[in-house]
């Protein structure tokens, strides 16, 4: 099993044998105030899920895909820092979640 991490500085990087591994490239740091991270929305609609599939995959309720995608609430620690990674990494963080189940 692949165990991801993301620091704080933005890098992603894989724990192996204690040991910690760049996974993928650092973040660009953006000046422009105009630039944002994706949000909820735009990750679930690149991913091609609906909103119930793209809840059933992170392990949240539905109503909490869709209070994010209607400004409502906005993810905040955790959910934040995994939203991040799937921004980078798609594909191995929705492989990662589905062998937790």
């Amino acid at each position: 099993m692949q165990r991801l991490r993301l620091k704080a500085d933005g890098r992603i990087v894989e724990l192996r044998d204690g040991r910690e591994f760049p996974f993928a490239p650092a973040l660009p740091v953006i000046a422009s105030a105009g630039a944002t991270a994706p949000t909820a929305r735009e990750l679930r609609r690149r991913a091609r899920l609906t909103q119930i599939e793209f809840a059933a995959r992170l392990g949240v309720p539905v109503e909490t895909i869709r209070n994010w995608e209607q400004g409502k609430r906005m993810p905040r620690g955790p959910a934040r820092a995994l939203l991040a990674v799937i921004a980078h990494a798609p594909e191995t963080v929705f492989a990662a979640l589905a062998a937790q189940t």
